[in-house]
């Protein structure tokens, strides 16, 4: 690394470690490649492109009106969409964007719930999308599946403007043409919130939302594998319904929300969507799918229980619940103290909260990058389940003001933990075997 800033480059070189000899699960990451990280440092950042190809506010921008483009005409080819904007900084800009170019401030929206698996920006009452927009919250059933009949309901007694139908921790596949269903019967724009498994939708290893939604928003850097970024498409059925939609949302990412993009992630996305392109990309996506099943199959060989028992995805959710509420926190840790990355998780019927919640979300779109496949997610599931069980005996206290002494206590004694540490070297042995980012 020819970084100048010596206390820069030695913190960049220890989380550099820590991704090497430690097993990634959070759902939400992924190991870009190492022609991506490089575009992501070019000359590309130096330079500020307000506006669109071919409508810039700033001149010098020849070159980057085609690597803006390239990236669009890709993305348009792979998910089958009529207009994409690869602007948006983020996922969450993205979907807020969405919301203004369609909605009036007031206007009704339904999304599905956070604690039942939804995403903040689909109208969860912390998010500004769930204040400046009337949201109704739709749920899932006990085995984690979207209520259908709830959904149908919901929407025709209060006949939104918006229906999202997306999340960030749901396991099983997305009932795209059902949705379409219930938004066309109350005249509700349909937005497919795929950002979770684009990488699935591109190679077809997941059924894709464009016959279904009028708009499809995605963050490009979980199972497609890019940079960390998102686009915003039209598909054909949202022209048919609003002629205009392309220039509302156009119009609302610049100069509504944003300034000048960043051109390095845009040069990257279009990297992202060339590699996904490639033969090899879908053989390693329905291996993310294979590995996905085969870990929860082994969890529950081990003795813990998963929400669904299977997943349909590149996600797997653990119910923490068998060995009392509120346990994620000491999981995580736990976890994280033996170089396995998770997040705590709510769960569906959450009897904890959201910052105490009593399950586990973890997934194996990085795990599969590295090369790993059934064999090892067996090895994994035994792990995670000798870990869960060496610190089953951790107890939330009700009164919140005990909790941050528990929890720092807590965190001591896992330090400590034999069984923890003996993981932590197993784990270590591992990530040698399934070497990253050789050259760096």
């Amino acid at each position: 690394m020819n970084i100048q800033d010596k206390e820069i480059k030695k913190l960049i070189s220890k989380e550099l470690d820590r991704q090497k000899f430690g097993l990634e699960m959070i759902p939400s990451e992924n190991y870009v490649s190492e022609s991506i990280l490089e575009t992501m440092g070019t000359v590309l950042t130096n330079k500020y492109s307000e506006g669109y190809s071919g409508k810039r506010y700033y001149g010098g921008n020849e070159f980057i009106d085609e690597i803006e483009n390239l990236a669009i005409e890709r993305a348009k080819k792979i998910f089958e969409v009529e207009h994409v904007n690869v602007q948006p900084y983020s996922g969450s800009i993205a979907n807020f964007a969405v919301l203004c170019a369609i909605c009036k401030i007031g206007d009704t929206i339904m999304g599905q719930s956070l604690p039942d698996g939804g995403h903040l920006t689909h109208g969860w009452k912390a998010s500004m999308t769930g204040q400046f927009w009337n949201s109704i919250q739709y749920h899932v059933n006990n085995d984690g599946k979207i209520d259908l009949d709830e959904v149908k309901e919901l929407a025709e007694e209060n006949k939104p403007k918006l229906i999202w139908i997306g999340s960030t921790a749901y396991v099983y596949k997305f009932p795209f043409r059902e949705f379409s269903r219930i938004a066309d019967d109350v005249g509700a724009f349909l937005v497919a919130d795929i950002s979770h498994i684009s990488g699935l939708v591109a190679t077809g290893v997941h059924e894709s939302p464009s016959l279904y939604a009028h708009i499809v928003t995605s963050t490009t850097h979980k199972t497609l594998r890019g940079p960390r970024g998102a686009m915003i498409m039209v598909t054909k059925k949202g022209i048919k319904k609003d002629l205009e939609l392309p220039k509302k949302i156009d119009k609302t990412i610049f100069p509504g929300l944003q300034g000048g993009p960043h051109d390095n992630t845009t040069a990257a996305i279009a990297s992202a969507l060339h590699e996904s392109l490639q033969p090899e990309f879908k053989v390693y996506c329905e291996q993310i799918v294979q590995n996905s099943k085969a870990l929860v199959k082994s969890l529950i060989k081990n003795g813990i229980k998963c929400v669904g028992n299977t997943s349909e995805n590149h996600m797997i959710l653990i119910d923490l619940t068998p060995f009392g509420k509120g346990k994620g926190v000491f999981v995580q840790d736990a976890l994280d103290e033996a170089g396995i990355t998770v997040n705590k998780n709510t769960i569906p019927n959450e009897s904890s909260s959201a910052f105490y919640p009593s399950g586990i979300r973890l997934g194996t779109s990085t795990l599969t990058t590295r090369g790993m496949k059934e064999n090892e997610m067996e090895y994994i599931a035994k792990w995670i389940s000798e870990i869960i069980k060496s610190v089953s005996h951790y107890e939330l206290p009700n009164n919140k003001e005990e909790r941050k002494e528990v929890i720092g206590n807590s965190r001591k004694e896992i330090k400590n933990n034999q069984v923890i540490k003996n993981i932590r070297n197993d784990v270590f042995e591992l990530c040698k075997e399934f070497s990253l980012y050789e050259n760096l």
